[in-house]
């Protein structure tokens, strides 16, 4: 597992966007307030169940308020096979606060 600041997501998204999938973790009110452009809102409790529709092969990025949920997310998908797995460092706190200032906080 990968573990990158915003602005090194901000990075990669730049160069190959479509190749990431922004996996937001977070819970629906919190992806409504604010989330990243091209991000998927999948809860964090609904990840077990919907893990087999993601794929393996992708490289995947996990996103949460600060960290701590996309770790636990990220850890989950490593032991289930998942081999390109990032969590981003500090999340969407640090995402609005490192690269996107305009982003609404919570």
């Amino acid at each position: 597992m990968q573990h990158l600041t915003a602005p090194e997501v901000a990075a990669l998204i730049a160069d190959a966007g479509d190749a990431h999938v922004l996996l937001d973790v977070r819970e629906p009110w919190e992806f409504q307030t604010c989330h990243i452009a091209g991000s998927v809102s999948v809860p964090m409790n609904t990840i077990p169940g919907q893990v087999d529709q993601l794929d393996r092969d992708a490289s995947i990025i996990c996103i949460c308020h600060h960290g701590a949920r996309s770790l636990r997310v990220a850890q989950f998908l490593e032991a289930n096979g998942f081999a390109q797995v990032t969590n981003l460092t500090g999340g969407i706190h640090a995402w609005a606060q490192q690269v996107d200032p305009a982003m609404p906080t919570y």
